[in-house]
């Protein structure tokens, strides 16, 4: 069997049996292609792990608009999608090498930059509430914060989505698993004040102003994109002289600090962020830190 028909016949497999999001099935086509210029469209049982090995070599020196290399992480991804085609083909009775031969490189621990409790006080104060504009960005700088929400997730929610009475709602997150997020009555009101001034009756919770993009019959031209959320988060955290680089992930790391110092445990975080891995979860240790410290200065050489 080919590589290419292959790679397509799987992809579809992830669409309808899988039922993975078009984001996913996208990201896998790109990883799964650049097999395909490397090596060209071979038989499935060429993929040696010497040919790998190769590859992978490959990807270490190949360059990007921003670097002279690829990241460690994204040749992990397409590492990471090369194990699960695979599988399939393993499934599909195909001979092709054991996807668990395939190691991932070793990665540095992300570090985490989040605001402090002053530092968010000062980004989510900076809209100017008398405009419709300021009212809806100042509604998601709450609702950021106060959520722990990926953008993408925030700027897929409808208005019927969100309960501003009971401060809860479900939403789906990666892997299309769906998880509760809870919201502050700061967040549910800064929403309402916003949703009240908005004459339109566009679906989307968070819709453009102004401007043009072409009409279609859901009302879905109106919907911010996560790239116009991200600018105005590092707009505003300009404005309040935060040096620091700012970005929504930024408000949803804070969050998860601000549960953890506030004695939130792990796994309520875990469950809170929709991470399915502890360990994707545990980049918040460092917030145990100060506790660490004050347990060394109670308990280390007292006397009896």
């Amino acid at each position: 069997m080919k590589l290419e028909p292959m790679i397509e016949e799987y992809l579809e497999h992830m669409e309808i049996e899988q039922n993975r999001s078009l984001k996913t099935i996208s990201n896998y086509r790109h990883y799964l292609t650049r097999l395909v210029d490397f090596a060209g469209d071979i038989d499935v049982a060429e993929i040696t792990p010497d040919l790998i090995r190769k590859w992978r070599l490959w990807l270490n020196r190949l360059g990007t608009n921003n670097s002279d290399e690829l990241q460690k992480n994204t040749q992990n991804y397409h590492l990471i999608a090369l194990r699960s085609f695979l599988k399939y083909c393993s499934k599909r009775d195909l001979e092709v090498v054991s996807a668990d031969k395939i190691e991932l490189a070793r990665t540095k621990r992300v570090q985490v930059t989040f605001l402090d409790n002053e530092e968010v006080e000062r980004l989510i104060s900076q809209p100017n509430v008398e405009s419709l504009a300021g009212l809806r960005d100042r509604a998601i700088l709450e609702l950021l914060f106060s959520s722990g929400l990926r953008v993408s997730e925030l700027t897929n929610l409808n208005k019927d989505n969100i309960n501003l009475t009971r401060r809860e709602f479900m939403v789906r997150g990666k892997g299309q698993k769906d998880r509760p997020i809870f919201i502050s009555e700061e967040a549910a009101s800064w929403i309402a004040k916003y949703l009240e001034k908005r004459t339109d009756s566009s679906p989307p919770l968070f819709a453009r102003i102004g401007g043009f993009k072409k009409v279609d019959q859901t009302g879905n031209f109106m919907r911010l994109t996560p790239r116009s959320v991200q600018r105005l988060v590092a707009s505003y955290a300009l404005k309040a002289g935060i040096t620091k680089h700012v970005s929504p992930h930024t408000l949803r790391h804070s969050y998860a600090t601000d549960l953890l110092m506030n004695g939130a445990d792990l796994r309520s975080v875990q469950a809170m962020l929709g991470h399915s891995n502890i360990s994707t979860t545990q980049i918040y240790t460092h917030i145990t830190d100060p506790h660490l410290k004050s347990v060394h200065d109670k308990f280390h050489r007292k006397k009896p």
